[in-house]
């Protein structure tokens, strides 16, 4: 018998099938329920002494539910005398808030990595993190994957006439920058602002996007709403048809 398990949460029942199916091993189970005042439940249904285990468990929407599900699953495992515990975390909740960026405000990333630690986690493996100096809020190994070699392949599948990369914002220059030099392409830069938080405004294009299909590298799904402006500003400006 294999010496590892693959459970899985709520928020990636899916990704956890197919990983096992790459794996040719069964979904291990696990039943996560509520209580009726919202608390969540957590009972491993088989034996895990002495494996090494993994938790396919993203802290997406709703970021709370998700973390706490992955906190409790975690003591569950480990109080079952699991051998390690590996949490997979595709996307890594309160990544953005990973300094100061005003007074009086938490880095909740760093207390994020504090209850996974504290919860039992041996390892965290995620993808593409927010801010890459979040693996240094970890005194576990933290493994930082990156996707761009998929996406990459896809891009280039899509034969675009006119490709660049946007970057969204001046922190996603690096990450943009990345994908520009693959695929051999010019990259723009998207100047905004944010007055608070879920609203930014965009001040200036860097480059011109005229008559370029764009590609937008970025990590946080509220950045839609960033580039429809980005448009509606160029437009104004002259350099996007």
């Amino acid at each position: 018998m294999r010496g590892y398990k693959v459970f899985s949460g709520t928020a990636n029942e899916k990704l956890a099938s197919d990983i096992c199916k790459a794996l040719d091993m069964p979904l291990s189970k696990a039943k996560v329920s509520k209580f009726s005042d919202g608390e969540i439940n957590v009972q491993i249904s088989e034996s895990v002494r002495g494996r090494d285990v993994f938790i396919v468990q993203s802290t997406c929407a709703p970021v709370n539910d998700s973390l706490m599900e992955l906190l409790i699953m975690t003591d569950a495992l480990r109080r079952s005398s699991a051998s390690s515990i590996t949490a997979v975390m595709p996307y890594f909740g309160y990544a953005r808030q990973d300094r100061k960026a005003a007074p009086r405000v938490p880095i909740t990333a760093k207390l994020v990595s504090d209850l996974i630690e504290k919860a039992g986690v041996d390892r965290v493996v995620t993808m593409d993190l927010h801010a890459g100096q979040i693996q240094g809020f970890f005194d576990i190994p933290v493994d930082n994957l990156y996707g761009a070699i998929l996406f990459t392949d896809y891009l280039r599948s899509k034969k675009l006439q006119n490709p660049i990369i946007a970057s969204p914002d001046i922190g996603g220059v690096a990450r943009a920058r990345y994908f520009a030099q693959k695929l051999g392409v010019d990259m723009v830069i998207v100047d905004k602002k944010r007055e608070k938080a879920n609203e930014s405004e965009v001040m200036n294009i860097i480059g011109n996007v005229e008559g370029k299909d764009v590609i937008l590298v970025d990590d946080m799904i509220d950045t839609a709403g960033t580039m429809v402006k980005a448009a509606k500003y160029s437009k104004k400006k002259g350099q996007l048809q």
